[in-house]
């Protein structure tokens, strides 16, 4: 592996470690390649908010509980009114970011987002628009009769500043044809990303586990994410997260899944950190793992503490409620011996503590 030696671990390798390795031995390992990334030992984390804009949404993911139908009482788009009001909130503590995704509303089309954008980017200069998963944009792209790339150069004129992750769930068709049979494909979705990284998008990347997949599809995962990454260089970060089953369709047609366990989301976490030798920084994921495991997963590979999640509606929708503020992330991260950091969208120190 490039981060120890010249060789690099394989997707056997990485298989054999998940099942096979000592814990103790794996946050080790992970914890060495991260202190070369990473030697002045600083852990970041970035004040931001999540703006679900809409909850319609056509794919009806299996695992999701956030969603609901055009024609639902409890159907919404925020006004820009209402968004605004969410980001005054978001300045008024210091916060830097929007991450901005929604259900993929079956009517909306280019111009309602280019609008939505160019008013954020406007009336807040200082706010980065991290927004549009794949599937969104893919979405667009359709309903628009527009290649991804055209909605991607559109919106980024407009001021979208990066993409997230998100719908990456688990890159193989195979699973995502029984978790989210509507939603686009694994090719499709690193096409996205490809298209944004030619643009100068920067995104991240992510994975739910949890669900149906095998250990060797996990790691085909990386491997797919590495070599995306060996083509474009345009990944900032990975996340990672355990699927919640609460109040979701998968739960009730396959209720004998079993709950992820703390012990396999920090071995999948430090094996990632070992495998992904390429992308400098890994997320914790407190948000579904609570801060205790959260700030373990600071010793198993992870050197960022993702968003202080000012509001979060789609994990929370299906049973999970953590929540952090900026003290806390700080006396959390002191707590291990690391050097507490805030950050904006493009990793760069805002303010040391």
């Amino acid at each position: 592996m490039s981060a120890l030696n010249s060789r690099r671990m394989t997707v056997d390798e990485a298989v054999d470690l998940i099942e096979n390795a000592d814990l103790k031995t794996l946050g080790r390992m992970a914890s060495e390649v991260k202190e070369m990334l990473h030697p002045k030992k600083v852990t970041t984390f970035v004040v931001d908010r999540n703006i679900n804009y809409t909850n319609i949404c056509w794919v009806d993911c299996k695992f999701c509980a956030f969603y609901t139908h055009e024609k639902k009482e409890d159907a919404y788009i925020l006004t820009f009114d209402e968004i605004d009001q969410k980001i005054d909130e978001l300045i008024a503590i210091g916060g830097t970011q929007i991450l901005f995704q929604g259900g993929v509303h079956p009517k909306l089309e280019i111009e309602w987002y280019e609008d939505l954008v160019e008013h954020i980017h406007n009336k807040y200069p200082t706010i980065t628009i991290h927004g549009f998963s794949a599937i969104e944009i893919d979405y667009i792209a359709k309903r628009s009769h527009l290649t991804i790339s055209e909605v991607l150069a559109r919106l980024k004129a407009k001021g979208l500043s990066s993409i997230p992750g998100a719908g990456a769930e688990l890159l193989s068709d195979r699973v995502r044809d029984i978790i989210a049979p509507k939603k686009l494909g694994t090719d499709t979705w690193l096409e996205v990303h490809r298209e944004a990284h030619k643009l100068g998008v920067k995104s991240t990347a992510t994975m739910m586990y949890g669900t149906v997949e095998t250990t060797r599809e996990i790691v085909e995962h990386f491997e797919h994410v590495r070599k995306l990454q060996d083509e474009t260089g345009g990944f900032r970060a990975f996340i990672m997260w355990s699927y919640q089953s609460d109040h979701t369709q998968l739960k009730r047609e396959l209720p004998t899944i079993s709950k992820s366990t703390p012990n396999q989301y920090l071995r999948y976490l430090a094996v990632a950190r070992l495998f992904l030798d390429n992308i400098p920084n890994i997320q914790s994921s407190w948000v579904t793992q609570g801060s205790y495991i959260g700030q373990m997963a600071l010793k198993f590979g992870a050197n960022d503490l993702g968003s202080t999640m000012m509001e979060e509606n789609v994990v929370s929708s299906a049973g999970a409620s953590n929540s952090m503020n900026q003290d806390e992330m700080i006396e959390l991260i002191r707590d291990i011996g690391e050097n507490p950091a805030k950050r904006n969208t493009a990793y760069e120190i805002l303010e040391r503590f």
